[in-house]
């Protein structure tokens, strides 16, 4: 099995927080522009991460 580097974790973390918080504030809030920035950066750290898996493992 590959090691991966602690970056690599810290994308998955990323995405995990970012998937949350966009659903709390699409759901409970009113926050349109929040919710967009945190779909944004979710959707960013998960290309970069399938990206970096498909070149280095």
């Amino acid at each position: 099995m590959t090691a991966y580097p602690p970056a690599w974790y810290g994308l998955w973390f990323m995405v995990a927080i970012c998937g949350v918080v966009t659903w709390y504030l699409r759901n409970f809030t009113e926050r349109y522009q929040s919710t967009r920035i945190s779909a944004l950066l979710g959707t960013v750290s998960m290309l970069t991460l399938v990206a970096w898996t498909w070149s280095d493992f």
